[in-house]
């Protein structure tokens, strides 16, 4: 009686990439008040002003905050929000 061979499963780089969430990031710009990206974090993402300032004082001082994250869709809306807004956005998949 023979055993059936399994064979042995490699994952390429690609496989499990939509299991990972993608984040938006703002970016600073030389343009848009502190206080008016801290309201546009508040009223985008309905975040508290607390964490909208917390966020708002890392793209100040680390040059760039991740803001949001979720699926690809999801955080396409959140850029395309934010460019109307008149911030710097991005989005990624770490």
């Amino acid at each position: 009686m023979t055993t059936p061979v399994e064979a042995e499963q490699t994952l390429g780089a690609d496989q499990g990439s939509e299991d990972r969430p993608w984040q938006t990031i703002v970016w600073n710009d030389p343009v848009n008040l502190m206080s008016y990206v801290t309201y546009v974090f508040q009223k985008i993402f309905g975040y508290s002003r607390d964490h909208a300032t917390k966020l708002m004082l890392d793209v100040h001082h680390k040059g760039r905050a991740v803001v949001s994250s979720g699926s690809k869709e999801k955080v396409e809306g959140d850029v395309a929000k934010l460019h109307a807004a008149g911030l710097w956005a991005t989005m990624e998949q770490p």
